[in-house]
Parts: C-alpha cells; structure tokens; sequence
C-alpha cells in the first residue's frame, strides 16, 4: 500500500486525526461550491486535489509558527482550528470575519492562529517568511516558518530574492512550491526549462526535496523531518509537491485548457480516497466509521454556516473604516517627549548640540538602537562600509552584524523581511540606498505594508529611509524626489524633514508610530545644514506643520530642501513671506494650510518634485475647495520641470525649481 512506509510512529488515533483533518477542507469547498452556484457567494479558488499539502505541513508545525499560505490552502485555515463560522462570514464578506468585509476569500490572516494573510502578488509572503524566520533566529527561538508559492510563482523575481536572502541570511524557513501543472492555464513547459523546480535549490546553496505533494504522510513526515533540520543547522530549506487541482484556477476560468487524461490520471491520485482507502485496508477505520465521520462533518459544516448566516447586513461606518486605515497604539508618555510646538527650545529644556543634517539622523538611529534591543536596521553596504553616505559608520561595531545587516541586492526581499520582523514584534528600518532604487520594492510598499493593518489587523512596525534630491549632478536614477509615487497609498505615512532638529525628532517619532514610514532625507542637506539639535531622545509629532518665516504678502508652502530656497528668497527680497514646512506630507496637517492660506490669501506651493500630479496639485485642490473664500489670487505650482532629472548640472538647475520661484512669486504678487 502506498501509505505504509510513511506511517512511521503514528499511532491509530493520530492517523484517524489526520484524516478529519484531511477530509474537512474537502467537505467545507464541496459547500462552497454548491454556495457559489447558488449566487450566496462571489467567487472561490478550488484547492481540491491539493489538500495534503496545506494539511500535512500545516500539522507538522507547531500552532505558534507562523505560515504563509496562498488561495488554495483552506486546510491551512482549519487545521490551525479557525472557527468555521467565522471563515463562512469572512467569505460572504460579513463585518464579522476576519477583514470586516474588506477582504476575499484566503486574502486575510490572523495574528491569533500565527497565519500571515496573503496579497493577490503571490512572490511577496515567501520575503514575509523571511523576516518571520529572522526573528526567531534572533530571540533564538527553536521554531520555523513556512511559505507555499506555486510553479508559476518561482518565475517572479520574489522567488529569486526570498530564497536568496534566506539562504545568505541562513534563515530557518521552509519554502513549498505546490507544482499543479498549471500557473491559471499556462502549462509548467512555458514556465521554466530546468527538469524539476527542485533543481532551483543548489542555485541558492540550500538543500531541496521533491515529494508526492497527494500523500499525506508524506507531506507530514517530510516537513517534520525538514523542520527538524532548519532548527538545527539554521538552514532554509526547499521542497516541490507534485500535485494536480482537479478545478479551474478559480471557478470561473473553467478547465476546457486541461486535457482529459490528465484528470483521469490525478484522479487515481486522490490525496483523500486514496488516504482513505489505506486505512481501511489497514483496519485502522471501518467504513462505518468514514459513514459516520462524514455525517458529523455534514451536520458540523451546516450549523457553522447557519449560524454564519445569522449575522446582520453590515452597515457601513465611513469613520470607522478611515480609523482603521492606520495603526495605533497607547503609549507611555514617561518614555516618550513630543515636541508638537514651531520652537523646540520652549519644550525640551536641555542641552543641545550644533549638528549637521546627516548628523541629526545618525543621532536619532543610534539613540534608537540605544533604546530599543529590537530594532533591526537594514541595508546595502551599511555594516562595516556604514552605508553609501556613511550614516552608519560605527554601529556595527556596537551593535553587532545581526541588528546592523548588510543585504543582498533586492530590495522587495529585505521589505518583505521587514514586515515578518514586526509580526514577530520587532521594529526595523530599512535603507535605501537612493530613494530612486525603492521602485523595485514598490510592491511590498504599497501592497503588503500599506494595507495589512487594515485588511486584518497586522501592523507594519516599519520605516523605510529614503536618500532623496537634486542639485548634486547624479543624473536620473541618483536625484529623484519621489514623494508622489506613494501620496496616493492610504496606510502609508511620509515625513520629510528640512532642519537638522526635525530631522531627528521626525526619525525617532516614525520608529516608535507602528505604521510603514517613508523618511525622505534630502542628500543636498547632509552636509549642508546645519542647526542646533537637543541631545536628548525626543519626538516631533508626525503630521504637524510648522511656520517658518511669518509674513503678510504672501504664502509658500513648502517642504525639504525647498524650505530653504523659500527662506534664502524671502531674504534677498524686501517681501514679507509666510513659510510654512509641510514636514509631514501624509497624513497633511489640514489645518496648519488653512491658517497659512488665510494669513496671507496668496498661495504658492514650492516643490523639488515634477509638476504634473506632484503633492501641489493635491494641496491646490483642497485650497480651492476648503479656503477658496479666502484667496485673493488663484492658487500657483512653482516645480521642477517635467522632464528626468538631467546629469549636467547646467541642465540640472534649469530643470529644478529654485530656476523658476522668482517669476512665480512675481505672478502671484501681480493679482
């Protein structure tokens, strides 16, 4: 018999167990197909055929490991004991699921039950795992993560980066490919070229493993062998299920691409018949034992959804769902100073040092460090090197290479990682080399930290450091101010400093707010700039403007190294100009605009950034629709041309902003 020789140690009653475990998915997705024909819900991907896989790992786990499962992995879900009524509210969309209606299907997680909710972009929960994985390694916790990706997943770049890292890292995560055949219809043949997907593995220098992904113990003695084996060689590790989903990719998509015998085939291959069938043969169950598990399941899956369906139509609370967007938490104010006033000075009562702006910044990370064991800095070339711009010379020698960690080149992966830090209740900071460099992790950003708070709850304890700025003739990939790409992400939260002492206090607040930070620190100001900066740990409350210059003609509103053409402006003109620095560009402070339009009732929003669809469109807009009583001009853009950033520093003057702020304060006083 098939089974046997994998039966090693299991007793009649775990064998037994396994098989509930292994037949209730099947049972609950024969419902929801019959829901989904019945038009009670919206849409479903089809696992059956896979069960083993989910079911077999997920068992060989411990319950406080955390796992990274895809849309065909419900056994995953059951086998951690998730309610069943709660998983039925959360595929009808009911306020009463997991993502309180904002979520689909298997695109949620739960904190409670360590399952880390997927994002439509498979690649990324494999770079999630990663940092999961990281975290145990530093508390040393004898644990593993776990990750499944499909065939057609190990042809994104995600794959690459994830098992890279892992691997370089010597990270304790298993990775499963569950190969079905068919990533939605492309055949594996369009997929990949190498004989098996398993042969990926020597390329990473990690150890790899194909199995029969239908056989449940299999599955099961394989991934407690492996784990056992990550724990103790802190290794990763890489295995392909050989598989076969006996459904459409997802039910609307159907399977007329699929020939015939290939379902006959699979058929004979049924991880729950054939399961089955063995213990039956084994006498281990009697066939009314089956008969009479089975009517259990049905009546079990009955009431679940009956009393899924008492739950009331959900009504919509817009404030709610605003308030949900970020995470927020109590915190202690006899750890914490917030500065919330324009004049530091008048609010810590301390003494203060002359600082350049890289300096401020090299201040705030180290006292951070200081202050919190688990923070985790990341980078390229950022431990012994210190970074591109020497930021973090010396902390490796402090702090060691396991919070200060060089990279490998892959941003999306050290993001990812990122993320898996703060489920595991680490804080991290990730540097950029060149904020320009951030679009290859743009995915992670937007579509992982961004939302998961919430989609379900989780929180991306996670500042990213952004390098920024023109004017020192780096050309187009070295000099973008890219701000805008990221104004439009509800979830996000982005300050951008102009003044050494904002520059210190913005970091500190950004490691301590819980949300994913985008720090923008303009490389023209490191050394530039210099100001006096409390020595003392301190926090200047993100999403507050401050005035910088008082005046009566006019207004600029402005952030970043802008603030000091303003001010160098208002200086050589015999012109009585309001400033006010934006400091924070997301959340805005509403209110602090509204105070400076109606000041002066002439606006012009000064900004680094390309003009089309830059953030003095978006401020232009809220002018024209809160404060246009207010105005006695319309509202003026002065930014940089909208053209790449040119390498010649001729060119580059012309292209920036500061080349045009006369002509367009000379417009504005002209109303």
């Amino acid at each position: 018999m098939r089974f046997q020789q994998h039966r090693s140690n299991l007793s009649d009653k775990e064998l037994i167990n396994m098989y509930k475990y292994l037949l209730l998915p099947r049972m609950i997705e024969e419902k929801m197909l019959l829901l989904l024909r019945q038009g009670r819900i919206s849409k479903w991907f089809s696992g059956i055929g896979q069960e083993a896989i989910a079911v077999g790992s997920t068992l060989a786990l411990q319950p406080d490991e955390w796992i990274m499962p895809l849309h065909r992995n419900l056994g995953v879900f059951t086998s951690r004991n998730m309610p069943l009524s709660k998983l039925f509210m959360q595929w009808q969309g009911n306020k009463e699921g997991y993502s309180k209606g904002r979520e689909r299907s298997f695109h949620f997680g739960s904190k409670e039950h360590f399952i880390c909710g997927m994002i439509s972009h498979l690649g990324p929960q494999m770079a999630v795992a990663d940092g999961v994985a990281l975290a145990y390694k530093l508390k040393s916790e004898h644990k593993v993560s776990l990750a499944y990706t499909g065939d057609g997943g190990t042809s994104e770049g995600d794959f690459h980066e994830a098992l890279n890292v892992a691997a370089v890292w010597d990270l304790p995560v298993i990775f499963i490919i569950e190969n079905n055949g068919y990533g939605l219809s492309t055949p594996v043949n369009e997929q990949y070229r190498c004989e098996n997907l398993i042969d990926k593995a020597k390329g990473y220098g990690m150890e790899g493993v194909q199995i029969d992904g239908n056989n449940i113990l299999c599955v099961y003695d394989t991934i407690k062998g492996v784990r056992e084996y990550c724990i103790n060689n802190q290794k990763p590790y890489l295995i392909e299920c050989k598989t076969f989903r006996m459904r459409g990719h997802e039910e609307a998509s159907g399977t007329k691409y699929v020939p015939k015998e290939l379902f006959e085939e699979w058929q004979q291959k049924d991880p729950i018949k054939n399961y089955e069938d063995w213990l039956l043969n084994e006498n281990v169950l009697s066939a009314d034992d089956v008969e009479t598990i089975r009517n259990e399941f049905k009546q079990y899956i009955e009431a679940e959804l009956l009393n899924a369906n008492q739950t009331k139509k959900i009504e919509v609370d817009i404030d709610e769902e605003l308030n949900d967007v970020y995470y927020t938490k109590m915190t202690d104010d006899r750890e914490r100073i917030t500065v919330n006033t324009n004049n530091l000075s008048s609010v810590i009562s301390t003494q203060s040092s002359q600082l350049r702006f890289i300096d401020a910044i090299k201040q705030a990370l180290y006292q951070s460090l200081q202050k919190h064991n688990d923070l985790i800095i990341m980078g390229q070339d950022i431990a012994e090197y210190g970074g591109a711009f020497k930021i973090t010379e010396g902390f490796v020698n402090e702090f060691g290479k396991h919070r200060i960690r060089n990279t490998p080149l892959c941003e999306s992966a050290i993001i990812g990682a990122a993320l898996g830090l703060s489920l595991e209740g680490f804080k991290s900071i990730v540097e950029m080399q060149f904020a320009d460099f951030v679009s290859v992790g743009f995915n992670q950003i937007v579509n992982n930290l961004a939302k998961i708070h919430y989609r379900w709850g989780a929180n991306a304890n996670v500042v990213i450091r952004m390098p920024t700025g023109a004017g020192v003739g780096a050309g187009p990939f070295h000099s973008q101010t890219n701000e805008a790409w990221f104004m439009h992400v509800p979830g996000l939260k982005i300050v951008y400093p102009s003044t050494p002492e904002d520059a210190k206090g913005l970091l500190i607040a950004a490691i301590n707010d819980g949300n994913p930070v985008l720090y923008f620190e303009h490389k023209l100001l490191y050394r530039s700039i210099s100001g006096l900066v409390p020595d003392a740990y301190y926090e200047i409350e993100i999403g507050k403007a401050k005035t910088v210059n008082e005046g009566d003609d006019i207004t600029i509103i402005t952030y970043g190294a802008a603030v000091h053409w303003a001010l160098e402006y208002a200086a050589q003109h015999e012109l009585s100009i309001e400033i006010l620095d934006l400091r924070t560009l997301l959340p805005l402070d509403y209110n602090a605009i509204k105070n400076a339009v109606a000041k002066t009732g002439k606006v012009l929003i000064l900004h680094e950034d390309t003009l089309t669809l830059g953030i003095g469109a978006e401020i232009s807009a809220w002018i024209n629709e809160h404060c246009f009583e207010m105005l006695d001009a319309p509202v003026l853009r002065c930014a940089s041309l909208d053209t790449p950033i040119p390498f010649n520093t001729e060119l580059e003057q012309h292209f920036l902003a500061k080349a045009r702020l006369h002509d367009c304060v000379e417009k504005l006083i002209g109303y």
